[in-house]
């Protein structure tokens, strides 16, 4: 998913709870997302990252090897938690989300893949719609949907009481923002990524604000695991490295993520950059996304585990 600052706030699959997002602001005034108008953004971000979220389940599999249940919480359209039930042939694997279109989507996906049988959804807000989960999960997955959530601290202890005994929660937040472009691009003022890093990270800290609940909090992530009453046990970051010339489907993902720049960060933008980025979306232009040679894919994920012990 995409809508987030510092890069590591993208959002494949993340939708945490219905109260959350109503509408997408195309303004740098407005925090607030319609997630079922970014399904196709999520989809396709999801799976070109698949090969980063295979070498995450790999690293998983090593701490929580043969799940019986992993639980996929802010799970989006389903990319991921289909990713999982594929790592993990044995287990079952449920989406969790707040948001009844992409969970439709979820299972529409299921079905096309052959793990209807195996892949079930669960509609609600988090982290409160965990209680309906018939039993503990062995594997919890939050990946970027922990920051959608008023009070991250409430809602890792919430997670990690829906762990059995041995149990990991997975989280992943944080990593490097992502980048598409050289500095100098050729047009326009040079370190045009940089600057929209920064606006960026401004809509991230107004959104975290404006959540309901919201509550600060500094992003020790291991030590907020160890607060939650798990015993932390690993973190890793993961990079995901298209080099130029990219596939069709990368060169679409970085055009959709532009624009979605474009059009949610605007007044954010000054005019220089905000022409750049026109050009950078006009397919007709030489010097756009859409034609250029130099058009590469390249973003680091962090992951962080935490067992239950007790």
């Amino acid at each position: 998913m995409a809508h987030q600052p510092r890069g590591h706030h993208d959002h494949e699959g993340a939708h945490p709870g219905r109260h959350d997002h109503h509408g997408h602001g195309h303004g740098h005034g407005h925090t607030d997302i319609d997630w079922a108008v970014m399904a196709p953004l999520l989809e396709a971000q999801a799976e070109l990252f698949a090969p980063l979220y295979g070498k995450v389940m790999a690293w998983l599999g090593e701490q929580a090897p043969e799940p019986g249940l992993v639980v996929d919480a802010g799970s989006g359209p389903g990319v991921i938690s289909g990713l999982f039930a594929e790592a993990f042939p044995s287990a079952r694997v449920v989406a969790v989300d707040g948001s009844e279109p992409l969970l439709e989507r979820a299972r529409a996906r299921a079905s096309r893949l052959g793990l209807a049988d195996r892949l079930g959804t669960l509609t609600g807000e988090l982290p409160d719609v965990l209680d309906e989960l018939e039993y503990p999960a062995d594997l919890l997955w939050a990946g970027n949907s922990l920051h959608h959530l008023g009070d991250q601290r409430a809602a890792l202890a919430a997670f990690a009481e829906r762990l059995a005994p041995g149990g990991t929660l997975a989280l992943l937040e944080g990593g490097l923002p992502a980048r598409f472009l050289p500095r100098d691009l050729g047009i326009g003022r040079p370190g045009l990524q940089a600057r929209l890093d920064v606006v960026q990270e401004d809509w991230f800290a107004r959104m975290r604000a404006e959540l309901p609940g919201s509550v600060a909090e500094t992003e020790d992530w291991p030590a907020l695991l160890a607060s939650a009453g798990l015993k932390p046990s690993g973190t890793r970051s993961f990079l995901l490295d298209l080099p130029a010339p990219v596939s069709d489907p990368a060169r679409a993902y970085v055009a959709a993520d532009l624009n979605r720049l474009r059009e949610s960060l605007e007044s954010g933008i000054d005019d220089e950059d905000r022409a750049t980025l026109d050009r950078l979306l006009d397919p007709e232009d030489e010097a756009s996304v859409h034609r250029r040679s130099d058009l590469f894919v390249l973003k680091a994920y962090t992951v962080y585990t935490g067992v239950r012990t007790g």
